[in-house]
């Protein structure tokens, strides 16, 4: 290349750099609040980026989408918040579990919110109704009130002799005391002893599990949905073997990482499924009329060397009926 071309391509760059600034402030602003670290939901937010892609958004091009992540805390989403609608200035926002959902909405009353696995989202005074959501939420919940049930019902199901399930939860979560409530009947209909063991922070979780194994339980059984215990599932699966429990979760992440069993919905199909409500609300639709979308599949997922470690010999019909085996 000559001096007389190297000028022409240099004398283009500007022009570029202002195209591309234009390019950028056209694109649409998402902000996705995880109440968890980065490294724990990178799947979620693959799957995201996955459905708005398959809407025809390509992210940092047509759409910039602003991550934060309140690592547990629920102090920190007012922050977050404003930090997304103040600063990056965002359209939507998406993000999970009630008592999160419901301090973004406190905090940005007038921005819509794209809601995901969200446990009791009519109750928890969210929405007006899952048909006719009203105000600035909607998106996709967990509420299925047999779901619980059916987590212990299939515990039992796999453990042979099983009594004693240790229900490891925080009390302070939204919907926590409503759902425990169904856990212990339940476990009445089942004929088995459900004890409650209070973890509120990721310090509470290795002591908790300890009461645990020095306890009468045989099993165990996690609050669904927990940001805290999802973020720390690799080191509940793994404490919870190394003492012979049992463990059954909402979530296959916990199964992949070590734990016995899960059941629930595929969560990071719910966050490709939110893609959907990002659109209709871009091209217009406002969140109050767009209904709430409840699980209509569920996966059960097991892990067969968990099973072999702790003596348990999974019935044939049970495999059988696994979407996912580890």
């Amino acid at each position: 290349m000559d001096r007389r071309q190297l000028l022409a391509v240099l004398s283009l760059v500007p022009a570029l750099a202002q195209y591309a600034r234009a390019q950028t402030s056209k694109a649409r602003r998402i902000g996705v609040i995880m109440p968890s670290t980065p490294a724990a939901t990178a799947n979620l937010a693959a799957a995201l980026e996955q459905g708005l892609r398959e809407r025809g958004y390509a992210p940092g091009r047509d759409v910039h989408v602003e991550y934060r992540y309140s690592e547990g805390r629920l102090e920190r989403v007012q922050e977050l918040t404003r930090e997304l609608v103040d600063g990056a200035r965002v359209e939507v926002i998406v993000s999970t579990t009630d008592s999160v959902v419901q301090a973004i909405k406190r905090h940005a009353p007038n921005t819509a919110i794209v809601m995901v696995n969200t446990s009791d989202p009519v109750g928890n005074g969210l929405v007006e109704s899952l048909a006719q959501p009203g105000g600035s939420i909607t998106g996709i919940t967990n509420l299925s009130p047999e779901i619980s049930a059916k987590r212990l019902e299939l515990l039992k199901e796999s453990v042979p002799g099983l009594a004693r399930v240790a229900y490891l939860w925080n009390s302070g979560l939204a919907g926590a005391s409503d759902v425990r409530a169904e856990l212990q009947a339940a476990a009445r209909r089942l004929k088995l002893d459900l004890r409650s063991v209070e973890a509120r922070r990721v310090e509470d979780i290795a002591p908790a599990l300890a009461t645990i194994g020095r306890g009468p339980a045989t099993a165990l059984l996690v609050q669904a949905p927990n940001p805290v215990l999802y973020t720390e599932r690799r080191r509940i699966a793994e404490l919870a073997r190394a003492q012979g429990l049992p463990s059954m979760f909402n979530r296959w992440e916990y199964v992949s990482a070590g734990g016995l069993m899960s059941y629930g919905p595929n969560v990071p199909d719910m966050y490709r499924r939110a893609a959907g409500y990002i659109d209709q609300i871009f091209k217009g639709a406002r969140p109050g009329e767009i209904p709430v979308e409840r699980p209509s599949q569920f996966e059960l997922a097991i892990n067969l060397q968990t099973a072999q470690a702790l003596g348990i010999a999974v019935p044939r019909a049970v495999l059988g009926r696994a979407d996912r085996t580890f």
